[in-house]
């Protein structure tokens, strides 16, 4: 039976905007550079007030290859992360994360001109390695030597290393955040009893 979940959600909101956006520059392959600069994130835009673009820019793809690919993950992703947090920390995690990766991308100039929800995902991923390390008792060096490996993997021309170390980098400290404060939770209710 179909369930409407956050993940479904994402993925729907993507799916269309990207819909939108190809009706809108007549090309279903690849998003117009119009559309980038005006709703992805231009970097000299948003450092003279277009502060807006480091939200828009997360739901704005490249091409198609670039929006199945992300969803592709985000599915992934999301699904475990789901399983593991409350729908508010799942929300928090993926626009922490997107945003973390977006304002990282500033670092890379006022011409530079990014977009895609991989910041986000990198975050997600990176929440859902560490939690599950911090919860099994796992060491925290693992969770990172596995994320960063990622990281490197998914390294490449075109690749916006910048937005997917911020969004794994936010993604690592709000999962093991999350983890502590539950072995808190419950240490102090196991002290009540």
């Amino acid at each position: 039976m179909f369930r409407f979940t956050p993940t479904i959600g994402l993925i729907i909101v993507n799916l269309m905007v990207y819909a939108f956006t190809s009706l809108v520059g007549g090309n279903f392959l690849y998003t117009n550079n119009g559309i980038l600069v005006g709703l992805g994130q231009y970097n000299n835009f948003v450092m003279n007030g277009g502060w807006w673009q480091l939200f828009t820019a997360m739901f704005v793809h490249v091409d198609l290859i670039h929006l199945l690919g992300n969803m592709f993950f985000l599915l992934i992703f999301g699904a475990r992360s789901e399983e593991l947090f409350s729908d508010k920390e799942f929300f928090l995690i993926y626009f922490a994360s997107g945003l973390s990766g977006n304002l990282l991308t500033l670092l890379m100039g006022p011409s530079t001109v990014s977009a895609g929800a991989s910041g986000a995902i990198f975050g997600m991923f990176g929440a859902c390695v560490i939690y599950l390390g911090q919860t099994l008792g796992q060491s925290i060096v693992s969770a990172l030597i596995f994320s960063f490996y990622l990281l490197v993997l998914s390294s490449g021309a075109r690749v916006n290393v910048f937005a997917h170390f911020g969004g794994l980098v936010a993604g690592l400290a709000i999962g093991y955040t999350l983890a502590k404060n539950r072995k808190l939770t419950r240490w102090s209710l196991n002290l009540g009893h």
